[in-house]
Parts: C-alpha cells; structure tokens; sequence
C-alpha cells in the first residue's frame, strides 16, 4: 500500500509542476495554506524537523518569492512566515493541475464500476488513516 501511495504522490507531483520542489517544501506551503501565517518554530515543530533544518527549507522557499517574513505582531521579537502572492498562485495553480491530471485519467483509463470501488476504498483508508 505505501508503494502505491509513493507512486500516486510522485506522479501526482510531476503532473502538479511542483516536482522542483522537495517534499519538505511542499509540506511548508501546504501547511502555510492550510493553518496560515507561522514562526519558523512552530513549522519545525510541526513538521518534526530541526529549527536549523527547517531554516533551510524556508530559506529556499524565500529565495523562490514563495513566503515572506514579517514580524509577529503579538511579540514583535519572532517572526511568522506566510505565503506571498506568488506562493498562493502556485499551490492553486498546482491543485488545479492535479484535480484536472487525476479527472481526466479516471475518466479514460478506468470504468464507472472501477471508479466506484475506488470511492469505497478511499472511504476505508480515511477510516484507517483516523485510528
């Protein structure tokens, strides 16, 4: 199973043009999108990684206009990290490249019946995935 979701993620990178990305980085934004604005410390929290592996992968992500740094305006002593203009057109512009690879390989390379299955399956794994 964990190959399979391997393969479907990194084909899914590729089709998503984020296949410059590492998978640390994409984890960066993705968490940046979903629960917003965050210090450097939190995102190394978070994602279980060094504060200075963490720095690495923020850095690479500034030098591409991805995120931005500005200070917390709680304690004016930390900064939060956030995604710029050019980070948030690149996640929605990878999302949509994806929905439209997985929407239009499931409609040429597999039956109604198929996909049906496969929503069965997907509700099994979320069930899995919640333990």
């Amino acid at each position: 199973m964990r190959a399979v979701f391997s393969r479907l993620r990194r084909t899914l990178r590729e089709a998503s043009g984020t296949s410059d990305l590492t998978p640390s980085q994409a984890a960066v934004l993705s968490r940046l999108i979903n629960d917003g604005p965050a210090s450097a410390s939190a995102l190394a929290a978070a994602e279980r990684v060094r504060p200075q592996s963490m720095a690495a992968t923020l850095a690479a992500l500034e030098q591409g206009g991805l995120v931005g740094r500005r200070p917390d305006p709680e304690d004016g002593r930390r900064q939060l990290v956030s995604l710029t203009e050019t980070g948030l057109s690149r996640i929605a512009d990878s999302r949509q490249a994806r929905e439209e690879w997985l929407t239009r390989a499931l409609a040429e390379h597999f039956t109604e019946a198929e996909r049906t299955t496969m929503l069965e399956a997907l509700a099994l794994m979320d069930r899995l995935s919640r333990l």
